[in-house]
């Protein structure tokens, strides 16, 4: 192609163009290129004309190297002529030439840095997400709120949370430190925006909040001058979560709006983080009070006699179920009214139809009923035809069985009076190794319009031992081949071993036996109550009148 037809395209291309002669002087000049480069005109100085990076880009491809911005050295120039940015492209022409093809691309490296920001954005929001949903303690997702805030979004910021009581929790945090957590006195009116944001109001723009009245408890330790602040809520499921400020130091540029938007998008994420937090941490707290009384208390001695309970529920990751024991002391006497000692200790051990949360429901509700029948303890059946009704009328359709004992010391014997609504026959492991069973017997309770019962007596020497226990022993299934049942023929046997033991010693026996039969395999819940004439005399803890208690 000759110089007169390249020129001609050159010339008339809508794009700036500069044709560069082999000593780096310009050739051609056209009209478009004129307007961009003032300095440009034919015969001038490449270097004279424009900006150096196009200088320097002309001396790379002239030499093979690659170009400043480029990848390969066929990719063109990037670089900014005014306020402007251009991709430079050069051509190779007859007679050593070369002409530069100036392209705007303004438009497209602002969108692709846009681009490129909101998914820096998305992957940081990802992250913290994960970072924040990590762990389910109030104080560290504060903390992480507050070091991902101050390392991302500001130099330092702060997480100050609803109030409890006069105080509010604040965890404070600048970029490259760590994060500092309180509790503290504070006036949330002192900080324009902050008694808002804690109740869920939207933010205040940060051009409307004036740095200089930021209090000194929201400046974190050696930040220096607020120069710029945003104060925005951490959203919760009805309730703010608390509140965000991000703070940058004097002399940096001040939050802008996109800023603040992606700030809000931020506190959405730590903010439902922490009332997630927060909420497990409120119903963790229910749930420990509502469990509380229904822990296994340490049974010793009660008005003179040995007592020992042991549970193991159906699953490893349960705490309560159907089974259940209590013990209830007898009253103490009443001095005035000319009464003695010696009353009646209740045991009751029963197994509610079912197992977990559902079967626990109503062991709780058979607990309370026996709780509020106390002053008929005297009277087994009576007390069991009373919470028969009880049951027959609640919306609860499972069922229930129950062994009642009643055990009071005399001359160092035990005398017992024994129910059975149902339930497993007592054992009694006689000082000789004997396993005698009590044969009383009785109907389910709250499945029958009248509920049937047989109550028997019984005595305990000195060393001997009454054993109540539910049928998640005798039907635990395990063994050599995992699918025998523990058995009561197996049950005797284990208990005769144990003449002579204390209480205590036989609940554990007889549980690590249990657990040892079982090994892996799935087992019902498995409650067991020991009552021991013991051998010598010992002291009763709070006069012998102390309520214990367990249930599971």
């Amino acid at each position: 192609m000759s110089r007169s037809v390249t020129g001609l395209a050159c010339a008339t291309a809508p794009c700036p163009v500069l044709v560069v002669d082999p000593e780096g002087t310009l050739s051609l000049v056209n009209q478009a290129a004129a307007v961009l480069f003032p300095g440009a005109r034919i015969g001038a100085e490449l270097s004279a004309a424009v900006p150096r990076w196009i200088t320097t880009a002309h001396r790379l491809f002239k030499t093979g190297g690659p170009l400043p911005g480029s990848a390969p050295p066929a990719a063109p120039a990037d670089g900014a002529v005014g306020d402007r940015s251009f991709a430079a492209h050069p051509t190779t022409l007859d007679h050593g030439d070369v002409a530069w093809w100036f392209i705007d691309d303004t438009e497209r490296r602002t969108a692709a840095e846009a681009l490129a920001v909101e998914r820096g954005r998305t992957r940081f929001l990802g992250l913290a997400s994960n970072a924040l949903l990590s762990s389910l303690n109030t104080d560290r997702c504060m903390a992480v709120t507050a070091q991902l805030a101050a390392e991302h979004l500001a130099d330092g910021a702060v997480v100050i949370g609803p109030a409890a009581g006069r105080t509010h929790a604040v965890v404070t945090c600048r970029r490259g430190a760590e994060a500092r957590a309180a509790r503290l006195a504070v006036d949330p009116s002192e900080l324009p925006g902050l008694a808002e944001a804690l109740q869920g109001f939207p933010p205040l723009p940060s051009r409307w909040v004036d740095p200089a009245l930021a209090p000194s408890w929201v400046v974190p330790d050696g930040f220096g001058t607020v120069g710029s602040m945003v104060v925005t809520p951490l959203p919760g499921p009805g309730v703010a979560a608390g509140a965000l400020v991000l703070l940058r130091h004097g002399g940096t540029s001040a939050f802008d709006e996109n800023e603040e938007v992606f700030a809000r998008l931020f506190a959405a994420r730590a903010g439902a983080a922490m009332s997630a937090a927060r909420l497990y941490a409120e119903q963790t707290s229910i749930t420990e009070t509502l469990m509380r009384d229904l822990l296994p208390p340490v049974l010793h001695h009660i008005d003179g006699i040995e007592f020992a309970g042991g549970y193991r529920p159906s699953g490893d990751g349960h705490r309560i179920g159907g089974d259940f024991y209590d013990v209830h002391p007898a009253p103490p006497p009443d001095a005035d009214a000319g009464e003695a000692g010696g009353g009646e200790t209740l045991v009751v051990l029963g197994d509610v139809c079912g197992k977990g949360l559902d079967a626990a429901v109503l062991t709780g509700k058979i607990r309370n009923t026996l709780q509020a029948l106390l002053p008929m303890a005297s009277d087994h059946r009576r007390m069991l035809r009373l919470l028969n009704g009880a049951l027959l009328n609640s919306h609860h359709a499972r069922f229930a069985t129950l062994v009642l004992a009643s055990a009071a010391r005399h001359d160092g014997k035990v005398t017992l009076r024994l129910t059975s609504a149902g339930h497993p026959q007592p054992l009694i492991v006689r000082g000789d190794g004997t396993v005698e069973e009590v044969p009383t017997r009785g109907t389910l309770v709250g499945a029958l319009p009248e509920v049937e019962a047989v109550t028997l007596s019984a005595e305990l020497a000195p060393g001997e031992t009454c054993v109540l226990f539910t049928d998640g022993f005798t039907e635990a299934k395990g063994g050599p081949l995992g699918g025998e049942l523990f058995g009561e023929g197996r049950m005797r046997r284990a208990l005769s071993a144990c003449a002579g033991m204390p209480a205590e010693a036989i609940v554990e026996r007889m549980q690590m036996l249990a657990a040892q039969w079982i090994g892996g395999g799935r087992h019902d819940d498995m409650a067991l109550v020991a009552i021991t004439a013991p051998r010598t005399n010992h002291l009763s803890a709070v006069g012998g009148h102390g309520r214990g208690r367990y249930t599971a």
